[in-house]
C-alpha cells in the first residue's frame, strides 16, 4: 500500500511524543512491505526530500510568521495571535501539499497533527478523492495551543478564542472517512464537541519500547532510600512544579528525585532558585534506559489532558512503580501497572502523601511493571500497524 502521513514535526525535529510515535510508525509500516511517504515542517525555505530508514521525507517549508518549535523563549502576544491566524488556513501549505500530493499519488493520507499546514490540507486530499485517515493525537482540533489548558489548569469549558480560531475545524473534521485516537479519552472530548460526527472511530495505541534493557541500581542493601524520577518537558502543563511542591511537604527524609529533560530557561531557571534542596538532581538529557536505571519510582505529573504518557508505558515496560495524576488518557496505561497510585492532579498535598506512603514500603516500591505481561503487546509494532493496516483498508 502507498501511504501518505503528514505531521507538524519529524526527528529530528521534535517536541513531543507526537513526532516520535509518528516516525515509529512510517519506519514499522515500512519493515510490514507498505511504500511510505511523510510531509512534515522544516524552518528552511525551500522543500527538501530526503529518505530516512526507508520513510521518504518531504521537509517543507513552513509558511507563517516564525518558527515557533524549540524555542527558548515565547514570542509576544501578538505575534503569537498572528501566527494562529495564519494557522486557521494556510493556502501555501496547502498548495504544496497538493503538489505533493500528485507526485506521490497515494492510496491513503493518514493526517496527524496539522499545526502549521491547518486544514486546508485535507481539503486538498479530499479534491483528490484520497481516502483520508485523521488521527488525533492532541487537541489541535479544539484548541489553537493543542492542550485546552490556561492560566495552569485543564479548561473545562471551551475560551471564545479556542472558538474563533478553530471555527473551520470542525466541519473538517467531516472530511475525515476514519478518525483513530492514541487515547480513549481524547477522542470522547472531540466527539463530546460535536468533531467527527458519524465518522468511523477507533483507538489504536502508539508503538512503544516494551522490551527495555534497563541496569539493575547498585546500592547497599541496607539503604532505604527511595528514589523518585521525572522525565520530560520541563513546563507547567506536566506538573513539574506540583511535584517540586510535595518534595517540601514530604516527611520521611530518605528521598531523592531526579529530573531529566529540559525547558524554557527562564521557567527552569526560577524552579532551580525555588526548589534547593541538594536531594533533587537536574539531569538535563538523558536516554529513556539510563534514566529508568537511575530510579525506583516514575511521578507522572502531567495537570494538562495528555493523551497518552509514553513515560509511564516506558515506565512499566522499565519494571518500575509508578505514582501518576489523573490527567487525561494517564488511567487508561496507569491500570496497567502492578505498582501505581494515582491523585487528583495539581495536588501537591495527595502527591506528597503518596509519596510517603511509597517511603514507608521502600521494598513494594522498588518492584513495578504490569499486571500481565501480556498488556504491554497492545503497544507492540504488529499491534498497531495490524491496527492502522484495518483502517487504511476501511475495515
Amino acid at each position: 500500500m502507498r501511504i501518505l502521513m503528514i505531521n507538524t514535526l519529524y526527528p529530528p525535529f521534535q517536541v513531543g511524543g507526537a513526532e516520535k510515535s509518528v516516525s515509529l510508525l512510517a519506519e514499522a509500516l515500512v519493515r510490514s512491505g507498505d511504500e511510505v511517504s511523510v510531509i512534515t515542517l522544516h524552518p528552511e525555505k525551500t522543500t527538501v526530500v530526503e529518505e530516512k530508514n526507508g520513510v521518504r521525507l518531504y521537509r517543507v517549508p513552513l509558511y507563517n510568521r516564525f518558527w515557533p518549535f524549540a524555542r527558548k523563549e515565547k514570542r509576544n502576544v501578538l505575534l503569537r495571535q498572528l501566527w494562529h491566524t495564519k494557522d486557521m488556513w494556510n493556502r501555501e501549505a496547502a498548495r504544496e501539499v497538493g503538489r505533493i500530493l500528485d507526485e506521490v499519488k497515494p492510496d491513503v493520507v493518514h493526517v496527524n497533527n496539522l499545526l502549521g499546514f491547518s486544514v486546508a490540507v485535507m481539503k486538498e486530499i479530499k479534491k483528490r478523492k484520497i481516502r483520508l485517515v485523521h488521527t488525533l493525537r492532541d487537541y489541535w482540533m479544539l484548541c489553537p495551543k493543542c492542550t485546552i489548558f490556561r492560566n495552569g489548569t485543564t479548561c473545562e469549558k471551551r475560551c471564545l478564542d479556542c472558538k474563533v480560531m478553530s471555527i473551520n475545524r470542525k466541519p473538517a473534521s467531516q472530511w475525515a472517512d476514519a478518525v483513530v485516537s492514541n487515547s480513549d479519552y481524547v477522542l470522547k472530548q472531540h466527539k463530546k464537541h460535536g468533531y467527527f460526527k458519524n465518522v468511523p472511530s477507533s483507538v489504536v495505541y502508539n508503538i512503544a519500547d516494551t522490551n527495555m534493557q534497563i541496569t539493575p541500581l547498585e546500592r547497599d542493601p541496607e539503604d532505604k532510600t527511595l528514589i523518585f524520577g521525572f522525565i520530560g518537558r520541563i513546563e507547567a502543563e506536566k506538573g513539574i512544579d506540583v511535584v517540586l511542591e510535595a518534595t517540601s511537604k514530604l516527611s520521611n527524609p530518605n528521598w531523592r528525585l531526579r529530573i531529566a529533560g529540559s525547558g524554557l530557561d527562564t521557567y527552569v531557571a526560577n524552579l532551580k532558585r525555588r526548589f534547593t534542596d541538594p536531594r533533587i538532581e537536574w539531569l538535563g538529557f538523558v536516554t529513556a534506559p539510563a534514566f529508568y536505571s537511575s530510579i525506583d519510582v516514575s511521578l507522572i505529573a502531567s495537570v494538562w489532558a495528555e493523551p497518552l504518557p509514553r513515560t509511564l508505558i516506558e515506565t512499566f515496560a522499565a519494571g518500575k512503580s509508578a505514582i501518576c495524576a489523573q490527567s487525561g488518557g494517564i488511567p487508561e496505561i496507569a491500570s496497567l501497572g502492578k505498582v501505581v497510585e494515582t491523585y487528583p492532579p495539581r495536588d501537591s498535598q495527595a502527591l506528597a502523601s503518596l509519596m510517603d506512603r511509597a517511603l514507608g514500603d521502600v521494598d513494594r516500591w522498588r518492584t513495578g511493571g504490569v499486571l500481565d505481561p501480556k498488556s504491554l503487546e497492545i503497544f507492540s509494532e504488529s499491534a498497531i500497524t495490524g491496527g492502522y493496516h484495518a483502517v487504511y483498508k476501511g475495515r
